[in-house]
């Protein structure tokens, strides 16, 4: 069963209630296509900047569906560092007025960053910008952070810096969703291979290592992965194919 936009935070309700309720793998494509298409992406990109998962640090921009789907995923895979910011902010622990599914994610902020997005950024090796906010990052913002930054702002069709103003701030790779430049971090990419690798295996419910399966087999599309492709196109031959076999596998 695939969800569709459905906002948050009754998307959270709905898809876990359904998971425990049905015998058949649901999931709800605005998190979940979403975090996995960023996770796909972000394997290949570190490896073009020479960094590793486990030590980037990453700021979400954006605490709905996908921010959240995305930071849950991500540190599943293995980075331990993820500051997500609402529009009070970041979200740390012991912040006021957290919903249970924003206090799900605060503990993924072992650095204890506060404040704005303009604070939040300084030092960080990855700017994922999945809230809908137009022109919200300055290249000013982006020449704050880590050496070689990778900045994915994946508003559509007006992300949350445009591509030109993050090179223009020193990003090394710059990933978006749309289609009219490189690196298009499109749900596409996940279906309907996620599904069918579920069907074939018979899977029951979708797991984070399903998924994370998923985002190893798009990655490992792209043999030579650089600044101006870290993902595979969603007409590249065998898309699906590699992962429905990733995701069988993880079965």
């Amino acid at each position: 069963m695939n969800l569709e936009d459905i906002a948050a935070p009754a998307c959270f309700d709905i898809e876990r209630r359904l998971s425990e309720e049905l015998d058949i793998p649901v999931v709800h494509d605005d998190q979940h296509g979403k975090a996995i298409v960023i996770l796909a992406g972000l394997m290949n990109a570190v490896k073009v900047v020479g960094k590793e998962l486990a030590s980037v640090k990453v700021l979400i921009q954006g605490a709905g569906a996908a921010g959240l789907a995305a930071a849950h995923l991500l540190n599943h895979a293995g980075v331990r560092d993820i500051v997500v910011l609402d529009s009070r902010g970041a979200i740390v622990e012991g912040r006021e007025k957290l919903n249970p599914y924003k206090e799900e994610v605060a503990p993924y902020n072992v650095s204890g960053v506060s404040g704005s997005a303009e604070e939040a950024i300084k030092g960080r090796d990855v700017f994922i910008g999945v809230s809908g906010a137009v022109d919200v990052v300055t290249a000013e913002m982006v020449r704050s952070m880590a050496a070689d930054p990778i900045v994915f702002a994946m508003g559509n069709p007006d992300p949350e810096i445009r591509p030109e103003v993050a090179k223009e701030g020193g990003a090394a790779i710059v990933g978006t969703g749309r289609s009219d430049y490189p690196n298009q971090l499109n749900n596409v990419l996940v279906f309907p291979g996620l599904f069918k690798g579920a069907l074939e295996a018979r899977a029951r419910v979708f797991t984070p290592e399903m998924k994370i399966a998923a985002a190893q087999g798009l990655a490992d599309l792209v043999v030579v992965p650089t600044s101006e492709q870290v993902i595979p196109s969603p007409f590249d031959p065998g898309v699906a194919d590699a992962v429905a076999n990733a995701v069988k596998n993880a079965v």
